[in-house]
Parts: structure tokens; sequence; C-alpha cells
């Protein structure tokens, strides 16, 4: 790319500027990196046995579970394990990926004020900024529940926001989902795919995201880091998201590419993100830095990408108060995305609010979640048989298969976009009769089935 020269005497930030390619050296020198290494936890990033015990005692694993399921893993590595695997609800948390897709909308005043910017480079700082903010809800190490077909998860009265999400297939697994306030529309359809590399699993984010700023109708693209999730089975399981983030205004050709720096021995540069928001012609405009579990801050530089005189650092984001203790290390608006307080007043039947299984985990049932898990589980597929037996297709209500393919770094994906008829039933259902409580929400029973358009193929 068009990078002004590296002089190596300007330190991290001129090596930044050198090229995308570059950014693996230059990260191992980042400003966070050169603060040392206090406070952060001893952890072995080759993975191992050594922490076993202390694994074990906190109840996800038992001696004879984790040997039984290394020895039926084995037979899958190299595999995309994302719903090949039928996993014991011990590992779970009470959370969908439905509802996971969600958490990205905590910060969402971030993609407000990208809204209201005027200058497109500082518009790009809180856009990103938004983006990273989720990654910290992304390390937790429990799994969440594969949505059932046509299964939905609703939530509303958060930052004047209404979202919906949909499991718009099964095989492969894919989701899609729609977010929109006054000043933003988001859209992203997920294709996860997974690589089991013995005790440890690369997860790859396929998908497309697309923000589209109201104000000016400015449409940004997002790719994001693959995620690891190292210790599986053995030793203590922990999460890292290495590599390039890239936000690219699709409008001007802006973009902002950033660093999340993968973690060494003893810690090292864990949590670390580093980059720049670069024009249209491959300046550096402003860069960035700051962790993925604390804050980002920003800082306008020259063509060489060294802060200008007279500027500092000033925070964008930083990470809220979190609960302490938590059983499954939610934030408070984890917590919120499952309540019923953020539910519409109208609840789909097909909402993973209801879903029992995640219900009971949620109420630490653990043996009914195992068998309403494992119930739900037969029931799709006796319902995919009886759709296969009458020649029978299923489509998304909400989302509509489009003709669009869209390239990512780990393969191409079938875009989903919303069809509006969620925003029409809102309308009419709210209008129609008064607002249900809790208890009235909880009762409806959960049938995701009901909503997806069957016909004849």
């Amino acid at each position: 790319m068009g990078s002004p020269k590296k002089n190596e005497n300007k330190g991290f930030f001129a090596a930044m500027t050198s090229g995308f390619s570059m950014f693996g050296s230059a990260m191992s020198r980042s400003v966070n990196g050169l603060q040392g290494n206090e406070g952060v936890e001893v952890i072995n990033p080759e993975g191992g046995k050594e922490d076993a015990e202390e694994e074990a005692q906190k109840g996800r694993w038992k001696d004879e579970e984790r040997d039984s399921y290394w020895k039926m893993m084995q037979k899958y590595i190299g595999s995309d394990i994302t719903s090949m695997v039928t996993l014991p609800v011990v590992i779970f948390e009470p959370m969908t990926m439905l509802q996971k897709m969600a958490e990205i909308m905590e910060y969402s005043h971030l993609l407000d004020q990208a809204d209201e910017c005027e200058d497109p480079y500082l518009r790009l700082v809180y856009a990103s900024s938004w983006a990273v903010s989720v990654y910290f809800a992304f390390q937790r190490t429990w799994k969440p529940f594969n949505p059932i077909l046509g299964e939905t998860y609703e939530m509303v009265n958060h930052g004047g926001i209404s979202f919906i999400s949909e499991q718009v297939s099964h095989h492969p697994p894919m989701s899609a989902g729609h977010a929109e306030n006054e000043h933003f529309i988001y859209d992203i359809t997920s294709k996860l795919k997974t690589k089991l590399l013995g005790n440890s699993v690369d997860v790859y984010p396929v998908g497309r995201t697309r923000v589209t700023l109201k104000k000016d109708g400015v449409v940004l693209d997002l790719v994001p880091p693959l995620t690891k999730i190292h210790n599986l089975i053995f030793g203590r399981t922990w999460v890292d998201s290495p590599g390039e983030m890239v936000m690219t205004n699709l409008t001007t050709g802006d973009k902002v590419v950033l660093y999340f720096q993968p973690c060494g021995w003893f810690g090292s540069g864990r949590y670390e993100v580093d980059g720049y928001v670069y024009s249209a012609a491959e300046e550096p405009k402003i860069m960035m830095t700051g962790k993925w579990n604390e804050k980002m801050s920003y800082q306008p530089c020259d063509a060489e990408g060294e802060p200008l005189p007279g500027t500092e650092l000033k925070e964008v984001w930083h990470l809220a108060d979190v609960p302490k203790n938590d059983k499954f290390q939610y934030t408070h608006f984890a917590h919120k995305i499952n309540s019923f307080d953020t539910a519409p007043a109208k609840l789909l039947a097909s909402d993973s609010r209801i879903r029992p299984d995640r219900y009971a985990l949620e109420q630490g049932d653990l043996s009914k979640a195992g068998a309403e898990k494992h119930s739900l589980e037969e029931r799709q597929r006796a319902e995919k048989r009886t759709r296969e037996t009458k020649g029978q297709k299923f489509t998304p209500r909400w989302f509509d298969l489009t003709d669009e393919i869209t390239p990512t770094p780990w393969g191409d994906i079938e875009v989903y976009l919303y069809n509006g008829k969620y925003t029409e039933h809102r309308e009419t259902s709210e209008s129609s009769s008064s607002a249900s409580n809790e208890t009235d929400l909880k009762s409806i029973e959960f049938n995701p089935w009901q909503y997806g358009n069957i016909s004849t193929e």
C-alpha cells in the first residue's frame, strides 16, 4: 500500500505505516507492550494439562467425562465441529447464538456518535471502537446453544434499538440479524466455521456485517479476526482473537485496520489492540491503541504515523462495570439480554428467552436442561424428515435470501437481508392488544416452527 517510508527511530506507530504485512513484527513493539507485564495472568499459550485439576473443580468436567470426550473428539481433529458434535449442557451458558449476536449492541451509543460526527476519520474511530467493545463478552468460555431452525431473538428498550435475529439455515448453521434506531442500521449474516485442532479450536467468523449511518448514508463493512479457544478439554479454557480487524467505509474508501495482538507466554501482549485510520489514499490519519477488555484511545497523526504535535491520546471507549464473581462471567448487559425487560410487548413464540433448555440451565437445573435440549434436537430432526417426505422446504420469515455472495478470508457466504416484515408485525401486534407482563411471556410455549414459511419444492 502507499504508506510512508518506515523510520526505525520513530517507534511502533511509524513501523505500522509501512504496510499491513508488517503488522506482526510491528505489534511486538506496541505501546501497551512497552509497559511491561504487570498484573497479567500466567498463561501457557500452547495449552497443556497442568491446571486440569483446578478446571475440574469448577464443575464443568468430571475426570471420567474429560477422558471420554477427549477420546470422542480425537476423531474430529481437523474437522468443522460447528454442529456435528453433541455436547453436554455442563459446558453451556444460558444463552443462544442469536442472543450472543445482540451483545455487540451494548455500546451502540458509539454508532450514534459516529453518525453525528462530521469528521470522516473520527467517525471510523467511533465505529471501530464499537466493533472492538464486544470482545470482552466474546472471551467467555461457556458455549452458547445452537439455535433451532426458525428460532428468533428480539430486543427493545436499549438505546432506542429494535433488534431481531433469526436462524435462517440449519445445515449449514446460519443466522441473520438486523438492528435499527434513529442513527444507524445494522445488518449481519453469520455462518461460523470451526476447525478442531485437538485441545483447541479455531472459530472463523464467516459472515457479512454492514452498518449504515443514516445522517450521510455512509455504509461501513466489517471484517473481524478469527477466534481461538485454547485448552478445550484439558487445562483452563481461555479465548484469544489474534489478527486484523478491518472496517472499510464503502462510500469513501477510507478504512481502519486494527491488529489484535496474540497472547504470548505469561500473558504478554494479551488484549492489546493497535492500528490506524487510513484515508482512501492509504495515508494514516489517526492512530488507535488500547485493550479490548478495557478501553480504546486515539490520537491524530502525521503522514509518518507519528502523533501530531500538540495533540494527546483521548479515550473513546472504556468497559462498563461488570458483575463480580458471576457464574457465567456475564456483563450486566448480558443479563439484560436474557431478561424480559428487553422483550417487546408481544413476544414471538420462537424467542430464545423461552427456549426450555436455556431457561432450565439459567435456573440451575442441569438435568432438565439436558433433557429439554435432547427433546428439541429430536423434534427438529422429526420436522426435517416431515418436510423431506412432503417435498417441502423451509424459508425464514423475517429475512430473505438474496443473490449476493460475499467473499471472506475464510470462504464465501450467501447474504440474507431483513425484509421489513418484523417491523410490520410489531406495529400491528402492539396496536391491537395490551402489553403482556413477564409471567405471561414466560408461559408462552416455545415453538420456532410456526413462523417459518413452508413451501413445496
